[in-house]
């Protein structure tokens, strides 16, 4: 049985390697990928980030009980900074969330970022793909937790949720960053903390401020306190609310092919690079293009030029 295969019947065992082999850059799991695509696009996938320490993967544990409770089941990708050693994931989804690993409608797997910026992993779509074709109904995506910058969520995500608490400096001068502009759901974590109110004034304050047309999403504000479970049933059914809107509003549509697009134009680039740099390595083109470059001898530019007009027949492409 292949690895598809085995993915669409829900075996963990398959599922596992197939991301293994994603992660890897293994030459079979572009192939393995393929075969599942026509059976994905059917989970609703959810982003949650914000500032480290906010208590994501906490509301990522008691999500997965919300979301278990009303018979759905869940995948969850935790993306955690790389280590320096090994290159994988530091923090363990084991560790964190080893209570579900029982729970056979319950996915879990850590992505280590590898270097790559905007929260998420070069992984993180693929094995997105991986597990809506297993069947999941939701699957959960939690960010590294980098900061401000960590925006690439909203190119994953149907709805994509930022996570806030007192106390750590998510006041005005946060709000007015571009993490929160791609807020779907407002959540203010540890709500027992001082400094709770002020912290939703600000969001309802700036959320006054925009003009939202009629028929249009308004995100919504929640507390919760994720370690004594206050509040999380709220946050489940914003989520759905939010899903049910994307599907009667057409957005969801919208999402799909924009989504679509990015995959592809990043599919292409990662293919074209590889393919260039290994016609130029034949014979050793590629070590003295990076010699005259590093001696200045060229400019990136030219050289990028140059290569096209070696590659592509011509007349057969203009840069824009």
């Amino acid at each position: 049985m292949g690895l598809a295969e085995g993915v669409l019947k829900g075996d963990v065992r398959a599922v596992a390697k197939l991301i293994r082999s994603v992660e890897d850059d293994l030459p079979e799991a572009p192939e393995e990928l393929a075969k599942l695509y026509p059976y994905t696009g059917n989970a609703h996938i959810v982003g949650i980030t914000g500032s480290p320490g906010s208590g994501k993967s906490t509301l990522v544990d008691i999500l997965i009980d919300a979301f278990s409770n009303r018979n759905k089941t869940v995948g969850v990708i935790a993306i955690d900074p790389s280590s320096p050693f090994t290159g994988g994931s530091i923090l363990g989804d084991r560790i964190r969330m080893q209570r579900h690993c029982m729970n056979n409608n319950v996915f879990i797997r850590s992505l280590a970022t590898r270097g790559w910026h905007g929260g998420l992993s070069k992984a993180a779509a693929s094995v997105i793909h991986v597990l809506d074709a297993m069947g999941k109904d939701i699957i959960l995506v939690e960010t590294v937790g980098v900061g401000q910058g960590e925006v690439d969520i909203i190119n994953a995500a149907h709805t994509s949720i930022v996570v806030l608490v007192p106390g750590m400096g998510d006041g005005i001068q946060t709000i007015k960053a571009g993490i929160l502009e791609i807020a779907d759901i407002f959540v203010i974590n540890k709500m027992d903390k001082e400094g709770v109110w002020e912290i939703k004034a600000e969001i309802e304050a700036m959320l006054q401020m925009n003009t939202y047309s009629p028929g249009s999403w308004r995100p919504p504000v929640f507390l919760t306190s994720a370690v004594a479970d206050k509040g999380i049933d709220e946050v489940a059914e914003g989520i759905c609310q939010h899903k049910e809107f994307l599907a009667a509003s057409g957005k969801r549509d919208v999402h799909l092919r924009e989504r679509a697009k990015r995959e592809l134009t990043e599919t292409l680039k990662s293919s074209f690079v590889d393919y260039v740099f290994r016609e130029m390595d034949k014979d050793g083109g590629l070590e003295r293009l990076l010699d005259d470059l590093a001696h200045r001898k060229t400019d990136p530019y030219s050289a990028t030029a140059d290569i096209m007009r070696k590659i592509i027949p011509e007349g057969g492409f203009r840069s824009s």
